[in-house]
């Protein structure tokens, strides 16, 4: 559905995208993710038809973003990260002008915005001027905007920036039911979001593609942990003193409060303290509240693999 191959995207002798490629098939949620100045907002700009690559080429749904923008913008919706909107309209009529944009009827406008405004929560703000809402529902307008002609690829930057708690999580189940029916490019730096909502990701740094895959391989990727977390209560110095001591321990990170210790120990991922530590702790009679083993998350290799690709282009 979406075709990437050799993009590079210059701004004079700055190099924004650097001979990226990739592909994503049809239906599902893809993050796209990346650290600030990594080159994917200048990617799905171009994605978008908003501006043209350097070199290299782009297609969505078998059309070419360059040669044939027109094709490729009526099968997409895209939500940019400061939603674009006239804060003297209203809702409604913000929507019903961008769906004669699109060659809406009068009776596809009329069904579509009673369909996203229940889809995105507008009900009660349908008729309110655009200038008057929060930001939060500015970027429900933007979305409701975004998929009111039902496109088959939907590009979505920071869709929940701006939003409650409650209207995050409707959001992001919003976002799951979408990719049931539509092809979602999520571009997002909250990784937890990332990893409820998508099914593969796209990882991005310093303008190439660094890292591709489910958000589960990429943890396998990084390898199982071999930090372990402790709390327990005893004389902090004799705590620590008895962490470092125990086989395979590399580094021990200790904090003490209302008489409890918190230890956070490093070891080689194929080795588990675990054990020796609830031994070491009931032969010494300290009290044991939390002992678990941290396993890998996106953000920690999010984390490792951008900062490899900074130091490979030192």
């Amino acid at each position: 559905m979406i075709r990437v191959s050799n993009l590079t995207k210059r701004y004079g002798s700055f190099l924004a995208v650097d001979d990226i490629s990739f592909e994503v098939e049809r239906g599902g949620v893809v993050g796209f993710l990346g650290p600030n100045g990594a080159g994917k907002t200048t990617t799905i700009r171009i994605l978008a038809c908003y501006m043209p690559a350097t070199n290299g080429s782009a297609a969505i749904a078998g059309f070419d973003c360059f040669s044939q923008s027109m094709q490729v913008r009526r099968r997409i919706g895209y939500l940019p990260e400061s939603t674009p909107l006239y804060p003297e309209m209203r809702v409604r009529e913000y929507l019903n002008y961008r769906g004669k944009l699109r060659g809406m009827s009068r009776g596809e406008r009329e069904a579509a915005i009673r369909r996203v405004a229940d889809r995105c929560w507008l009900g009660e703000f349908i008729d309110r001027p655009i200038g008057q809402l929060s930001k939060g529902m500015r970027q429900r307008a933007g979305l409701a905007d975004a998929i009111m002609h039902d496109p088959e690829v939907l590009i979505l930057d920071e869709p929940t920036i701006g939003l409650d708690p409650n209207q995050i999580r409707e959001t992001r189940g919003l976002i799951r039911n979408l990719g049931e029916h539509h092809t979602v490019l999520l571009c997002s730096h909250i990784l937890p979001e990332v990893e409820q909502v998508c099914s593969r990701t796209i990882i991005i740094a310093l303008g190439q593609v660094v890292a591709t895959g489910s958000p589960q391989e990429l943890r396998n990727r990084f390898g199982s942990q071999g930090r372990v977390v402790a709390e327990l209560r005893g004389p902090q110095p004799e705590v620590e003193a008895g962490a470092r001591s125990l086989k395979g321990v590399r580094k021990v990170e200790a904090s003490a409060g209302d008489g409890w210790v918190r230890l956070s120990i490093d070891a080689p991922p194929e080795v588990d303290v675990r054990e020796e530590l609830f031994r070491m702790t009931t032969a010494k009679g300290w009290a044991l509240r939390e002992l678990r083993r941290e396993g890998a998350t996106l953000e920690d290799f999010f984390v490792k693999v951008t900062a490899e690709q900074a130091t490979r282009k030192m």
